[in-house]
C-alpha cells in the first residue's frame, strides 16, 4: 500500500530555543501528520554538526548533536530546577548563539546529575555499553581543549591516544564524563520520540552520509580505513565532477576510503555504522548512493573537483555482507545525479527503493509523463533542491502552461498550483511519496533548506515559527492521501 512521509530536517521544526529539537513541537509535529494522514517523517542526519553546519560533515556517525536536546525534557526529568527561557521564534537559526545557550542549562543539568541516582541505573549502565561513548568523550574533550582544532593538528600525545593509551586522562576525566552525559541524554530523548512516532505509525526516516569527515572520531579510530598520511593528512578526497549544480564539480575534502583494508576486516566498519543508524531510524536513506559503485577521487592538492577520476567500489560485496547482517533494516538508495546504468543495477539486484524527483523527472509534453516506478519513492524535491515553488517560479511561461494543462488532463484541480504538485506525487505509481513541508505549504526561495557546492550562512538554518499552517492543511492532506493509497 502506498505509504506517504514529509522530509523536515529536526532543525526546521519550531522549537523555542533557537532551533528544533526533541522537546514539544517534535511531538505536537508527529500528532499533525499522524492526523493528516501520513506514515513517515524524514530527517537529515542528526550527529554533531561540523564544517558549515552541514550534518554532512560531522564529527562521528554514532555521536549525536547536543543541539537538538530539549531544555523543557531535562527541566521535566528534574535536572533542571526551573524551565529555561523561551528565545523569540525566527525563520534562521543562529547556531553559534543557540549552542552557548543550551550548554549552561546541559552544564547544569551534568552537575544535577551526578547527584542523582539516574547515573547508576541500567539505562545508564547499557548506554556506557555502546563502544563508540568513551571514545568520542574523549575525541570531543581533546577537540575543545585544543580549540575545536582538526585531531591531526593536536600535539602529539593528545593526537596518538587512540592508538597508544599513553596521554593521561586523569585531568580530564570529568569534561569526558559530561560529554558521556550528553550523550546519553540525546539518546535518551531521541528513543524517547521516535518511540513516540511509532506508536502513533509513523516511521522515521534517517540518513546516513556515505563519506565521514577528516575532523572526525571515525578517522580518528580508523586511520587504516582511510587514504591519509602518517601525520593525519588527506591524500585522496570525495567530491563529484563538474554537474548541473556546479561547472567547478563539487570539493567535499572528505578522505577516501581505503577499500581494500576495509574488505581484510569484513567490512566491519560500514556493518557497525548501519547497524546503529538502524537502531535509531526504522528506515535509513544512503547518501550519495552512486559511490558504492563508483566514486569520484580527487588529489587533495587540488582546489577544485574538475581534475579527478573514477574508481570501483566493492559494492556488491559490501551489501551481500549487509544483506546477511541487517536483514531488519530497511534501506533506501539516494541514486541522483549523472549516473551510469550499473549503479541502477546495484540497487535493483538488492531490491533497493531509488529516488524519483518530480522537478528533474516530469515530462509534461510527453505521453509518459513521469517515470515513477512502484519501487521507488517519489519526492517534490530534496533538501537540496529549490522550494516546488521556487522552481516552478523559475520556468518558462510555456513551461508553466504545460504543466498545467498536464494537471487539468488528468483531473488535478486544486487551489493552488503547489496543492497539484502533491496530487500529483500521490498519484505516482512510487510505493512511497515524500514532500518537504515548505512544498506543502507552498513557499518559495527564502526557505530553501541547502544550496550545493556552496558556503552560505542560508544553508541548513530555514526554521519554521509555527505549525499553524499546517495544521489548517490537515483534512485536505488527508483527503488526498487517502484517495491514492493503492
Amino acid at each position: 500500500m502506498k505509504k506517504a512521509g514529509i522530509l523536515l530536517p529536526l532543525q526546521s521544526l519550531n522549537g523555542e530555543n533557537g532551533i528544533g529539537d526533541f522537546g514539544k513541537a517534535a511531538f505536537d509535529f508527529i500528532d499533525i501528520i499522524k492526523k493528516s494522514g501520513f506514515d513517515m517523517w524524514q530527517i537529515l542526519p542528526l550527529n554533531p554538526l561540523g564544517y558549515g553546519n552541514s550534518p554532512y560533515q560531522p564529527y562521528s556517525s554514532f555521536a549525536g548533536d547536543e543541539i537538538y536536546i530539549s531544555l523543557d525534557l531535562l527541566y521535566e526529568d528534574g535536572l533542571l530546577e526551573k524551565r529555561a527561557e523561551k528565545i523569540e521564534q525566527k525563520e534562521r537559526i543562529d547556531y553559534n548563539f543557540v549552542r552557548k545557550f543550551k550548554e549552561k542549562y546541559l552544564k547544569i543539568a551534568y552537575e544535577n546529575f551526578k547527584k542523582t541516582e539516574e547515573n547508576q541505573t541500567k539505562a545508564y549502565e547499557d548506554f556506557l555499553k555502546f563502544d563508540f561513548v568513551y571514545n568520542y568523550g574523549v575525541f570531543i574533550t581533546l577537540k575543545k581543549e585544543n580549540n575545536l582544532r582538526s585531531w591531526n593538528e593536536w600535539p602529539d600525545e593528545m593526537k596518538n591516544w587512540i592508538v597508544d593509551k599513553k596521554f593521561d586522562l586523569t585531568a580530564y576525566e570529568d569534561k569526558i564524563n559530561y560529554e558521556i552525559f550528553v550523550q546519553y541524554i540525546f539518546y535518551k530523548q531521541w528513543m524517547k520520540l521516535k518511540a513516540y512516532a511509532n506508536e502513533n505509525n509513523i516511521k522515521i526516516v534517517g540518513d546516513i552520509p556515505f563519506y565521514v569527515g577528516l575532523d572526525s572520531l571515525d578517522v580518528w579510530e580508523n586511520q587504516q580505513y582511510f587514504e591519509i598520511t602518517k601525520d593525519g593528512n588527506p591524500k585522496l578526497i570525495a567530491g563529484v565532477p563538474p554537474d548541473n549544480f556546479s561547472a567547478t564539480g563539487q570539493r567535499w575534502g572528505n578522505p577516501i576510503y581505503n577499500w581494500e583494508k576495509i574488505k581484510e576486516d569484513d567490512f566491519s566498519f560500514w556493518i557497525n555504522r548501519l547497524a546503529y543508524n538502524g537502531k535509531l531510524y526504522d528506515i535509513v536513506r544512503l547518501d550519495h548512493f552512486r559511490a558504492f559503485d563508483t566514486y569520484w577521487v580527487i588529489d587533495s592538492k587540488n582546489e577544485t573537483a574538475i581534475e579527478g577520476e573514477w574508481l570501483f567500489a566493492p559494492g556488491y560485496e559490501l551489501f551481500e555482507k549487509i544483506k546477511k547482517d541487517l536483514k531488519d533494516v530497511e534501506f533506501i538508495a539516494e541514486d541522483l545525479g549523472e549516473i551510469r546504468p550499473e549503479v541502477f543495477e546495484l540497487r535493483d539486484y538488492f531490491n533497493l527503493k531509488g529516488m524519483v524527483i518530480i522537478q528533474t523527472d516530469i515530462r509534461a509534453t510527453e505521453k509518459n509523463y513521469i517515470y515513477a516506478p512502484e519501487n521507488s519513492i517519489c519526492y517534490t524535491g530534496t533538501h537540496d533542491n529549490k522550494t516546488i515553488m521556487d522552481w516552478f517560479e523559475d520556468l518558462s511561461e510555456e513551461e508553466k502552461e504545460n504543466i498545467n494543462k498536464l494537471f487539468q488532463k488528468i483531473g488535478i484541480r486544486n487551489e493552488n498550483i503547489y496543492d497539484n504538485f502533491f496530487e500529483f506525487a500521490m498519484r505516482c505509481d512510487s510505493e512511497y511519496v515524500i514532500i518537504p513541508l515548505q512544498d506543502i505549504l507552498g513557499l518559495g526561495k527564502e526557505a530553501r533548506i541547502n544550496t550545493p557546492a556552496t558556503l552560505d550562512e542560508k544553508n541548513w538554518s530555514y526554521k519554521f515559527k509555527s505549525m499553524e499552517k499546517l495544521k489548517e492543511k490537515e483534512e485536505f492532506l488527508k483527503e488526498i492521501i487517502e484517495k491514492n493509497r493503492k
